[in-house]
C-alpha cells in the first residue's frame, strides 16, 4: 500500500517509480513452491459446508471433492498477517460472501468468499463461508519462515480425518511442517 498526497506528488512520476520497482521485484522473484495442505472439512471445523453445498446444489461430499481436487495459486497475502488469498476455485463453488460477517473465526480456517478460497491465518473477522480448517499455520512468529506461503505458490488441499487433525495440530504448535512442500 502506498499513501500519497496528490497535491504534493506528481502522479506520473509516482506511476513511473512504481513500475520501475515492480520490474525490479519481478526480476528477482523465485518460482512458486507447491504445497499439499491437510484440511478437516465440515463439522466444527467448517460450519458453513452444508450451506455452501445447498447454495451450489451439491452434496457436502461433492463440495469437498471439487475443492480438494483443484490446484490453487496464492494470489496475495494480506488482510491479516499470513491470510492467503487463492485463485483457481471451481466456478461451481462460487458463493456470495455472508450477509453478516462473523466477528471472529478460528485461525487457519479454510473459507470461500465469492470466486476465491482462502487459508486464514490468525483469529479475526470474516465474511467468508467456513468449509474446513487446516492445522497448518500460515503465520507463526518465531518460526523461520514466519510466513509459510508466498504469492505464486501452488496449493492443493488434502482431506484428513478428525483423528489426523489432533496429531497435526500438536506438530504445528511445535513449528513442524504439516503443510508439505511437494514437487510441481
Amino acid at each position: 500500500m502506498i499513501h500519497v498526497d496528490p497535491v504534493l506528488l506528481d502522479m506520473r512520476s509516482l506511476r513511473d517509480r512504481i513500475c520501475e520497482l515492480a520490474n525490479t521485484i519481478a526480476g528477482t522473484r523465485r518460482s512458486g513452491r507447491c504445497w499439499q495442505v491437510p484440511v478437516v472439512y465440515g463439522g466444527p471445523h467448517g460450519a458453513d459446508l452444508e450451506s455452501v453445498a445447498e447454495h451450489c446444489r451439491l452434496t457436502p461430499d461433492a463440495v469437498i471433492k471439487l475443492h480438494s481436487e483443484a490446484v490453487y495459486t496464492a494470489s496475495m497475502i494480506g488482510f491479516l498477517p499470513g491470510f492467503t488469498y487463492l485463485s483457481g476455485l471451481a466456478p461451481r463453488l462460487t458463493v456470495p460472501r455472508r450477509s453478516e460477517p462473523r466477528l471472529s473465526i478460528p485461525p487457519s480456517s479454510i473459507a470461500i468468499g465469492g470466486a476465491q478460497t482462502a487459508i486464514g491465518s490468525v483469529e479475526g473477522p470474516s465474511g467468508w463461508h467456513l468449509i474446513g480448517r487446516t492445522p497448518a499455520r500460515p503465520f507463526m512468529p518465531g518460526r523461520e519462515p514466519v510466513f509459510l506461503f508466498e504469492p505464486g505458490d501452488q496449493i492443493r488441499f488434502r482431506p484428513v480425518s478428525e483423528s489426523e487433525w489432533g496429531v497435526s495440530v500438536e506438530a504445528a504448535a511445535r513449528g513442524d511442517p504439516v503443510a508439505v512442500e511437494t514437487a510441481p
